[in-house]
């Protein structure tokens, strides 16, 4: 007996369904799911399925994502990142140098996203966002302007060996909730 595929495992799930409904492709969840178990393995002290899921990434978002999607930066910090654990400095200095290049054009692709509006729990801040559509955009623009510019700090730190002085992924998972 075997366990299906991981690209198969949650495909009947209800956050599947979501996003499959909202228009996101099958790259796109199974991009965010190997990211979001190999932070999870990473996390877990399972440096080996991190190390595969991200490369799994890194190679989906290579066949899959056009140029100038950020996923593709953030596959490639990625991978710099597993080959920095693994003591290969120079190819992760490398990884990272051309992640950052990369990164430096993810403010033009902020700039063509359509924010739709979210799902809200409260009627009152529904109508505050119907009312106020514009200034939630503007807003909504400086944020994630503000997370593309310390990606981008986090990646020149990381190339010359430093930590990062943001703490990315625990920042965008309370983004998300």
């Amino acid at each position: 007996m075997s366990a299906r595929r991981t690209s198969e495992s949650d495909a009947r799930s209800a956050e599947w369904r979501a996003a499959r409904s909202a228009g996101w492709r099958r790259s796109d969840v199974l991009w965010e799911r190997w990211q979001e178990c190999g932070n999870a393995a990473w996390a877990n002290g399972d440096v080996s399925l991190a190390r595969r899921r991200f490369l799994f990434a890194w190679y989906l978002a290579r066949l899959f994502f056009r140029r100038g999607d950020p996923r593709i930066a953030t596959s490639i910090a990625n991978v710099g990142f597993i080959a920095m654990e693994a003591g290969r400095f120079g190819r992760a200095s490398r990884h990272y140098a051309h992640a950052r290049r990369l990164w430096a054009d993810v403010p033009e692709v902020i700039d063509g996203i359509e924010f739709r509006p979210r799902v809200r729990s409260s009627l009152f801040h529904l109508r505050m966002e119907t009312r106020h559509r514009k200034t939630y955009e503007a807003n909504m623009r400086v944020r994630v302007a503000g997370f593309v510019t310390e990606a981008g700090q986090a990646l020149e730190a990381a190339e010359a060996g430093a930590p990062s002085p943001h703490r990315l992924r625990t920042r965008k998972r309370s983004v998300e909730r």
